[in-house]
Protein backbone atom coordinates (compact mmCIF):
# COMPACT_ATOMS: atom_id res chain seq x y z
CA UNK A 1 0.00 0.00 0.00
CA UNK A 2 1.23 3.30 -1.12
CA UNK A 3 1.25 6.45 0.98
CA UNK A 4 0.66 9.78 -0.63
CA UNK A 5 3.35 11.81 -0.14
CA UNK A 6 1.86 14.96 2.28
CA UNK A 7 5.11 16.79 2.51
CA UNK A 8 3.10 19.92 1.08
CA UNK A 9 0.50 19.72 3.52
CA UNK A 10 3.01 19.62 6.41
CA UNK A 11 4.35 22.40 4.59
CA UNK A 12 0.69 24.24 5.06
CA UNK A 13 0.48 23.20 8.40
CA UNK A 14 3.51 24.79 9.54
CA UNK A 15 2.56 28.34 7.72
CA UNK A 16 -0.66 27.72 9.25
CA UNK A 17 0.79 27.33 12.72
CA UNK A 18 3.04 30.45 12.18
CA UNK A 19 0.22 32.51 11.32
CA UNK A 20 -2.13 31.21 14.09
CA UNK A 21 0.61 32.35 16.64
CA UNK A 22 0.90 35.66 15.21
CA UNK A 23 -1.70 38.36 17.98
CA UNK A 24 -2.36 40.08 14.53
CA UNK A 25 -4.09 37.24 13.30
CA UNK A 26 -6.81 37.69 16.17
CA UNK A 27 -7.24 41.37 14.63
CA UNK A 28 -9.56 39.88 12.01
CA UNK A 29 -11.96 37.39 12.83
CA UNK A 30 -13.32 35.70 10.27
CA UNK A 31 -9.31 34.94 9.34
CA UNK A 32 -8.80 33.81 12.48
CA UNK A 33 -11.55 30.91 11.88
CA UNK A 34 -10.55 30.35 8.11
CA UNK A 35 -7.34 29.66 9.45
CA UNK A 36 -8.29 27.39 12.44
CA UNK A 37 -10.62 25.46 9.94
CA UNK A 38 -7.66 24.87 7.70
CA UNK A 39 -5.30 24.08 10.81
CA UNK A 40 -7.88 21.35 11.95
CA UNK A 41 -7.98 19.86 8.23
CA UNK A 42 -4.39 19.58 7.98
CA UNK A 43 -4.03 18.16 11.34
CA UNK A 44 -6.39 15.72 10.42
CA UNK A 45 -4.37 14.49 7.55
CA UNK A 46 -1.30 13.99 8.95
CA UNK A 47 -2.58 12.64 12.54
CA UNK A 48 -4.20 9.72 10.01
CA UNK A 49 -0.91 9.65 7.81
CA UNK A 50 1.12 8.89 10.97
CA UNK A 51 -1.36 6.16 12.35
CA UNK A 52 -1.03 4.93 9.06
CA UNK A 53 2.69 4.29 8.60
CA UNK A 54 2.81 3.22 11.67
CA UNK A 55 0.12 0.34 11.63
CA UNK A 56 2.45 -0.98 7.97
CA UNK A 57 5.33 -0.58 10.48
CA UNK A 58 3.26 -2.99 12.25
CA UNK A 59 2.29 -5.15 9.01
CA UNK A 60 5.70 -5.24 7.87
CA UNK A 61 7.19 -6.64 11.79
CA UNK A 62 4.53 -9.90 11.68
CA UNK A 63 5.26 -10.13 7.79
CA UNK A 64 8.32 -10.94 9.11
CA UNK A 65 7.73 -13.34 11.93
CA UNK A 66 5.55 -15.42 9.28
CA UNK A 67 8.66 -16.45 7.31
CA UNK A 68 11.25 -17.08 10.24
CA UNK A 69 8.95 -18.11 13.25
CA UNK A 70 8.67 -22.12 13.67
CA UNK A 71 6.53 -22.42 16.43
CA UNK A 72 3.04 -23.73 15.18
CA UNK A 73 1.03 -21.54 17.78
CA UNK A 74 2.87 -18.80 17.20
CA UNK A 75 2.60 -19.13 13.15
CA UNK A 76 -1.57 -19.01 13.91
CA UNK A 77 -1.25 -16.16 16.20
CA UNK A 78 0.63 -14.00 13.88
CA UNK A 79 -1.51 -14.88 10.41
CA UNK A 80 -4.60 -13.97 12.93
CA UNK A 81 -2.80 -10.61 14.09
CA UNK A 82 -1.47 -10.09 9.97
CA UNK A 83 -5.43 -10.33 8.83
CA UNK A 84 -7.25 -7.95 11.33
CA UNK A 85 -3.51 -5.57 10.87
CA UNK A 86 -4.59 -5.69 7.00
CA UNK A 87 -8.62 -4.57 7.72
CA UNK A 88 -6.97 -2.06 9.91
CA UNK A 89 -4.75 -0.71 7.01
CA UNK A 90 -7.62 -0.97 4.67
CA UNK A 91 -9.83 1.84 6.58
CA UNK A 92 -7.54 3.39 8.05
CA UNK A 93 -6.33 3.94 4.39
CA UNK A 94 -9.70 4.90 3.44
CA UNK A 95 -10.01 7.02 6.13
CA UNK A 96 -7.24 8.99 4.88
CA UNK A 97 -8.06 9.53 1.86
CA UNK A 98 -11.27 10.85 2.39
CA UNK A 99 -9.76 13.25 5.02
CA UNK A 100 -7.51 14.46 1.97
CA UNK A 101 -10.53 15.57 0.05
CA UNK A 102 -10.32 19.74 -0.07
CA UNK A 103 -13.82 20.08 2.25
CA UNK A 104 -16.43 22.52 1.03
CA UNK A 105 -15.11 26.37 1.78
CA UNK A 106 -19.07 26.90 2.57
CA UNK A 107 -19.47 24.24 5.30
CA UNK A 108 -18.68 26.07 8.39
CA UNK A 109 -21.08 29.00 7.01
CA UNK A 110 -24.52 30.00 8.70
CA UNK A 111 -27.38 29.16 6.11
CA UNK A 112 -30.23 30.94 4.54
CA UNK A 113 -33.50 28.22 4.35
CA UNK A 114 -35.83 29.07 1.32
CA UNK A 115 -39.40 27.17 1.84
CA UNK A 116 -42.00 27.93 -1.10
CA UNK A 117 -45.55 25.99 -1.78
CA UNK A 118 -46.11 24.60 -4.73
CA UNK A 119 -48.40 22.43 -6.30
CA UNK A 120 -51.54 21.68 -3.86
CA UNK A 121 -52.97 25.05 -3.21
CA UNK A 122 -53.97 25.45 0.03
CA UNK A 123 -52.57 21.91 1.01
CA UNK A 124 -49.22 23.01 -0.64
CA UNK A 125 -48.88 26.04 2.46
CA UNK A 126 -49.84 23.91 4.99
CA UNK A 127 -47.00 21.33 4.23
CA UNK A 128 -44.85 24.69 3.92
CA UNK A 129 -45.80 25.46 7.11
CA UNK A 130 -45.12 21.43 8.77
CA UNK A 131 -41.43 21.85 6.90
CA UNK A 132 -40.55 25.38 8.34
CA UNK A 133 -41.53 23.69 11.59
CA UNK A 134 -39.49 20.83 10.92
CA UNK A 135 -36.24 22.85 9.88
CA UNK A 136 -36.78 25.18 13.46
CA UNK A 137 -37.07 21.86 15.47
CA UNK A 138 -34.16 20.30 13.96
CA UNK A 139 -32.46 23.42 15.35
CA UNK A 140 -33.54 23.72 18.69
CA UNK A 141 -32.64 19.87 18.78
CA UNK A 142 -28.92 20.71 17.64
CA UNK A 143 -28.31 24.17 19.75
CA UNK A 144 -29.00 26.36 16.69
CA UNK A 145 -30.13 29.41 16.78
CA UNK A 146 -33.04 30.42 13.91
CA UNK A 147 -34.77 33.89 12.89
CA UNK A 148 -37.49 34.33 10.60
CA UNK A 149 -36.09 36.61 7.32
CA UNK A 150 -39.20 36.85 5.72
CA UNK A 151 -42.41 35.29 5.51
CA UNK A 152 -45.58 35.10 3.59
CA UNK A 153 -48.36 33.20 5.24
CA UNK A 154 -51.91 31.63 3.86
CA UNK A 155 -54.85 32.30 5.63
CA UNK A 156 -55.61 28.21 5.98
CA UNK A 157 -52.08 28.78 7.77
CA UNK A 158 -48.81 27.48 6.79
CA UNK A 159 -46.85 29.50 3.92
CA UNK A 160 -46.68 30.76 0.62
CA UNK A 161 -43.17 31.21 1.16
CA UNK A 162 -40.60 31.77 4.35
CA UNK A 163 -37.11 32.79 4.89
CA UNK A 164 -35.19 31.75 7.67
CA UNK A 165 -31.83 32.18 8.58
CA UNK A 166 -29.82 29.18 11.22
CA UNK A 167 -26.88 29.87 12.56
CA UNK A 168 -24.38 27.85 14.05
CA UNK A 169 -21.54 25.13 14.07
CA UNK A 170 -21.49 23.63 10.38
CA UNK A 171 -24.92 24.16 9.82
CA UNK A 172 -24.77 24.60 5.88
CA UNK A 173 -22.67 21.43 5.92
CA UNK A 174 -25.50 19.73 7.25
CA UNK A 175 -28.33 20.82 5.60
CA UNK A 176 -27.54 21.70 1.92
CA UNK A 177 -28.65 18.48 1.20
CA UNK A 178 -32.45 19.02 2.37
CA UNK A 179 -32.03 21.79 -1.54
CA UNK A 180 -35.01 20.27 -3.83
CA UNK A 181 -38.86 19.15 -4.51
CA UNK A 182 -40.64 17.76 -1.08
CA UNK A 183 -43.86 16.27 -1.57
CA UNK A 184 -46.29 15.48 0.61
CA UNK A 185 -49.18 12.16 0.15
CA UNK A 186 -52.26 12.53 3.13
CA UNK A 187 -55.78 13.66 3.38
CA UNK A 188 -56.07 17.59 2.99
CA UNK A 189 -58.11 18.91 6.49
CA UNK A 190 -60.26 20.36 3.61
CA UNK A 191 -61.12 17.02 2.07
CA UNK A 192 -64.51 15.98 2.80
CA UNK A 193 -64.25 12.65 1.32
CA UNK A 194 -61.17 11.45 2.32
CA UNK A 195 -59.12 10.98 -0.65
CA UNK A 196 -55.49 11.63 -0.73
CA UNK A 197 -53.69 14.57 -2.28
CA UNK A 198 -50.54 14.95 -3.22
CA UNK A 199 -48.80 18.36 -2.89
CA UNK A 200 -45.25 19.92 -2.86
CA UNK A 201 -42.98 22.33 -1.58
CA UNK A 202 -39.48 23.53 -2.68
CA UNK A 203 -36.72 24.26 -0.41
CA UNK A 204 -33.80 26.43 -1.46
CA UNK A 205 -30.47 26.13 1.04
CA UNK A 206 -28.31 29.07 0.80
CA UNK A 207 -24.67 29.39 2.44
CA UNK A 208 -24.37 32.97 4.23
CA UNK A 209 -22.94 35.35 1.97
CA UNK A 210 -20.33 37.92 3.43
CA UNK A 211 -20.12 41.33 1.78
CA UNK A 212 -16.68 40.25 0.70
CA UNK A 213 -18.38 37.10 -1.23
CA UNK A 214 -20.31 39.08 -3.87
CA UNK A 215 -19.63 42.73 -4.71
CA UNK A 216 -23.52 44.19 -5.69
CA UNK A 217 -23.16 47.95 -7.14
CA UNK A 218 -25.63 50.39 -5.84
CA UNK A 219 -26.81 51.48 -9.19
CA UNK A 220 -27.09 47.56 -9.79
CA UNK A 221 -30.19 47.65 -7.54
CA UNK A 222 -33.75 48.94 -7.29
CA UNK A 223 -35.15 49.14 -3.79
CA UNK A 224 -38.90 50.03 -2.99
CA UNK A 225 -40.53 50.25 0.03
CA UNK A 226 -44.28 49.88 0.69
CA UNK A 227 -47.24 48.83 3.42
CA UNK A 228 -46.22 45.27 4.76
CA UNK A 229 -48.74 43.10 3.56
CA UNK A 230 -50.72 40.17 5.94
CA UNK A 231 -53.41 39.19 8.21
CA UNK A 232 -54.32 40.64 11.29
CA UNK A 233 -53.87 44.43 11.49
CA UNK A 234 -50.16 43.95 13.80
CA UNK A 235 -48.51 47.16 13.66
CA UNK A 236 -45.78 45.80 11.10
CA UNK A 237 -48.54 46.27 9.06
CA UNK A 238 -49.66 49.47 9.53
CA UNK A 239 -46.52 51.38 8.38
CA UNK A 240 -44.36 51.34 5.12
CA UNK A 241 -41.52 49.50 6.48
CA UNK A 242 -41.40 46.34 3.54
CA UNK A 243 -38.80 46.63 1.58
CA UNK A 244 -38.45 45.06 -2.01
CA UNK A 245 -34.96 45.16 -3.68
CA UNK A 246 -34.16 44.03 -7.31
CA UNK A 247 -31.12 43.02 -8.79
CA UNK A 248 -31.51 44.37 -11.98
CA UNK A 249 -28.14 42.39 -13.59
CA UNK A 250 -29.89 38.89 -12.59
CA UNK A 251 -33.55 39.97 -12.51
CA UNK A 252 -33.59 38.61 -8.38
CA UNK A 253 -36.03 40.04 -6.62
CA UNK A 254 -36.11 39.42 -2.52
CA UNK A 255 -39.11 40.91 -0.25
CA UNK A 256 -38.31 41.71 3.25
CA UNK A 257 -41.80 42.83 5.39
CA UNK A 258 -41.28 40.96 8.97
CA UNK A 259 -39.36 43.82 10.87
CA UNK A 260 -41.23 47.03 12.15
CA UNK A 261 -38.04 48.58 11.00
CA UNK A 262 -36.98 49.80 7.55
CA UNK A 263 -33.72 49.53 8.04
CA UNK A 264 -33.70 46.13 9.67
CA UNK A 265 -35.77 45.37 6.65
CA UNK A 266 -33.20 46.01 4.21
CA UNK A 267 -30.60 44.62 6.05
CA UNK A 268 -32.48 41.49 5.59
CA UNK A 269 -32.98 41.72 2.25
CA UNK A 270 -29.41 42.76 1.50
CA UNK A 271 -28.45 39.64 3.32
CA UNK A 272 -30.63 37.05 1.36
CA UNK A 273 -29.78 38.46 -2.09
CA UNK A 274 -26.12 38.16 -1.33
CA UNK A 275 -26.42 34.20 -0.12
CA UNK A 276 -28.60 34.07 -3.81
CA UNK A 277 -26.03 35.23 -5.49
CA UNK A 278 -23.20 33.64 -3.78
CA UNK A 279 -25.67 30.41 -4.59
CA UNK A 280 -26.14 30.76 -7.83
CA UNK A 281 -22.24 31.77 -8.29
CA UNK A 282 -20.83 28.76 -6.99
CA UNK A 283 -23.96 26.84 -9.08
CA UNK A 284 -22.49 28.20 -12.11
CA UNK A 285 -18.81 27.23 -11.28
CA UNK A 286 -20.04 23.79 -9.88
CA UNK A 287 -21.42 22.96 -13.64
CA UNK A 288 -17.82 23.59 -15.05
CA UNK A 289 -16.92 20.76 -13.28
CA UNK A 290 -19.73 18.51 -13.72
CA UNK A 291 -17.86 15.88 -15.76
CA UNK A 292 -16.31 14.76 -12.68
CA UNK A 293 -19.59 14.52 -10.76
CA UNK A 294 -22.32 13.32 -12.75
CA UNK A 295 -24.95 12.19 -10.07
CA UNK A 296 -24.75 14.73 -7.73
CA UNK A 297 -25.88 14.55 -3.86
CA UNK A 298 -28.00 17.47 -3.15
CA UNK A 299 -27.14 19.73 -6.31
CA UNK A 300 -29.48 21.87 -5.14
CA UNK A 301 -31.98 21.96 -8.22
CA UNK A 302 -35.07 22.65 -6.78
CA UNK A 303 -36.75 20.81 -9.95
CA UNK A 304 -36.08 17.54 -8.52
CA UNK A 305 -37.94 15.35 -6.33
CA UNK A 306 -35.87 14.65 -3.48
CA UNK A 307 -38.38 13.17 -0.83
CA UNK A 308 -41.65 11.90 0.07
CA UNK A 309 -43.42 12.55 3.13
CA UNK A 310 -46.43 9.88 2.78
CA UNK A 311 -48.97 10.14 5.95
CA UNK A 312 -50.98 7.38 5.42
CA UNK A 313 -48.14 4.75 5.54
CA UNK A 314 -45.63 6.60 8.03
CA UNK A 315 -43.62 6.66 4.98
CA UNK A 316 -40.62 8.84 4.48
CA UNK A 317 -38.26 8.14 1.43
CA UNK A 318 -34.99 10.08 0.18
CA UNK A 319 -35.20 9.56 -3.44
CA UNK A 320 -31.36 9.99 -4.13
CA UNK A 321 -30.25 7.34 -1.95
CA UNK A 322 -33.26 5.15 -1.42
CA UNK A 323 -33.41 5.40 2.01
CA UNK A 324 -36.96 4.72 3.74
CA UNK A 325 -37.72 5.18 7.30
CA UNK A 326 -41.36 4.77 8.98
CA UNK A 327 -40.91 7.30 11.58
CA UNK A 328 -42.77 10.27 9.90
CA UNK A 329 -43.85 11.95 12.79
CA UNK A 330 -40.39 11.72 14.59
CA UNK A 331 -38.98 13.53 10.77
CA UNK A 332 -41.57 16.02 10.90
CA UNK A 333 -40.42 16.64 14.16
CA UNK A 334 -36.63 17.64 13.36
CA UNK A 335 -35.32 14.36 13.70
CA UNK A 336 -33.07 13.98 10.48
CA UNK A 337 -30.37 13.05 11.62
CA UNK A 338 -30.38 9.55 9.92
CA UNK A 339 -31.24 10.93 6.35
CA UNK A 340 -28.35 13.47 6.31
CA UNK A 341 -25.44 11.09 7.55
CA UNK A 342 -26.75 8.75 4.99
CA UNK A 343 -26.35 11.47 2.24
CA UNK A 344 -23.51 12.63 4.08
CA UNK A 345 -22.16 9.42 3.49
CA UNK A 346 -22.62 8.78 -0.43
CA UNK A 347 -21.74 12.37 -0.93
CA UNK A 348 -18.46 11.51 0.24
CA UNK A 349 -18.18 8.28 -2.21
CA UNK A 350 -18.50 10.12 -4.86
CA UNK A 351 -16.31 12.94 -4.16
CA UNK A 352 -13.36 10.68 -2.97
CA UNK A 353 -14.34 8.18 -6.08
CA UNK A 354 -13.88 11.63 -8.26
CA UNK A 355 -10.45 12.93 -6.34
CA UNK A 356 -8.96 9.80 -6.85
CA UNK A 357 -9.37 9.38 -10.59
CA UNK A 358 -8.15 12.92 -10.55
CA UNK A 359 -5.29 11.74 -8.89
CA UNK A 360 -4.56 8.70 -11.10
CA UNK A 361 -4.92 11.34 -14.32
Amino acid sequence: MNLPDITPIKKRLAEVDAKLSEPETFKNNALASDLSREHQYLGKIVQLHTALQEKQKQWADVDAMLSTETDAELLELARTEKATLEKALETQYHDLMVAMIPPDPSDSRNTILEIRAGTGGEEAALFAGDLYRMYVRFAEQHHLSTELMSSHPSEPGGFKEVILMIRGENVYKSLKYESGGHRVQRVPITETNGRIHTSSATVAVLPEAREVDVAIAPNDIEISICHASGPGGQGVNTTDSAVQILHKPTGLIVTCADERSQQKNKAKAMQVLRSRLLKQKQDEEAKRYADERKQQIGSGDRSDRIRTYNFTQNRVTDHRIGLTTYNLEQVLDGDLDEFIAALQKADEEERLAAFLEKKQG
